[in-house]
Formats: structure tokens, C-alpha cells, sequence
């Protein structure tokens, strides 16, 4: 993989248009339940190489400055709809955040059936990216295993 590195003016500009640089290499978002972001740090990655996106839709969301996994939630019924976050939807549609994704990590609920993870499926798709791994809710101390190697294996 070639790294791509923000350079300063790149932040900046991030900044001006009212968004959060970050050169996390995983950008997650975890709802007021917790379940992912517990899940986040249950991986024990280094300070800086994990940033959750803001709870609500009307906060500045992030801008990558390097290449990152996204890991998110599936919302929903099992039907599709609303199966991304509103909030995973605003920060992908930052240009620079679709051209530096490398890769989705969903979770979901096995009682949605056809619609587990649904929307790790979903960014896959549209994002041209791999579904690296998918678990469900809070994930299995497996779970966390497999995608701390996985995360380990990439970046390497």
C-alpha cells in the first residue's frame, strides 16, 4: 500500500471547511448505546490510532488525513433502510474520506437476518473496498482477536 500523507495545507483547508483532521487509522462511530466504541477499545490500539465519529449529525465531523478502516454499526430492521448511520453517511461524503478508505468493518444483530451488517456491505459496495470482517453487537473476545490482527496485517 503507498502511504499518503496530509500535508499541512491539506489540514488546513480540512479546517476551514469545518472539519476534524485526524490521521487515525481506524475512524469508527458508536452510538449513545457504546456497543462499538466498547468494542474499540477492547483492541487496545495506540493513543491517535482510533477517532470515533460525533454522535450527532450537526457536529463538524472528520476529515482522514491518511489511509483508515472504517468500522461502523448497521442500523435498522433488517429491510435496508437506514442502515448506515447518518453520521457514517456525512463523513463519506467528504471526498478525501471516500479516496483514503481502505477497507469496512460492519456489526450488527444476527436477528436482522438478511440484514446483519448490512451496512458494511452497503459501504463496500459504493466505496469499492473490501468487507474485512463483520461480528455481532459487542463482538466475541474472538472477534476482537481477529480484527486486531487483521488491523496489525494491514498496516504493516
Amino acid at each position: 500500500m503507498t502511504a499518503v500523507t496530509a500535508d499541512p495545507q491539506h489540514i488546513r483547508s480540512a479546517e476551514a471547511q469545518g472539519l476534524r483532521p485526524t490521521a487515525a487509522r481506524l475512524i469508527y462511530f458508536s452510538s449513545a448505546s457504546g456497543y462499538t466504541d466498547r468494542f474499540v477499545g477492547k483492541l487496545g490500539l495506540p493513543d491517535g490510532e482510533a477517532a470515533r465519529l460525533p454522535l450527532l449529525t450537526k457536529d463538524r465531523t472528520l476529515q482522514a488525513t491518511e489511509p483508515y478502516v472504517l468500522l461502523t454499526p448497521t442500523y435498522g430492521g433488517g429491510d435496508g433502510n437506514g442502515a448506515v448511520p447518518k453520521q457514517v453517511i456525512k463523513f463519506l461524503n467528504v471526498a478525501g474520506n471516500r479516496e483514503l478508505i481502505r477497507g469496512v468493518i460492519a456489526s450488527g444483530n444476527t436477528n436482522f437476518n438478511e440484514g446483519y451488517c448490512l451496512a458494511g456491505y452497503i459501504i463496500a459496495r459504493k466505496c469499492q473496498v473490501p468487507l474485512m470482517y463483520k461480528f455481532e453487537l459487542m463482538g466475541t473476545p474472538d472477534d476482537v482477536l481477529r480484527v486486531r490482527e487483521g488491523l496489525e496485517g494491514l498496516w504493516r
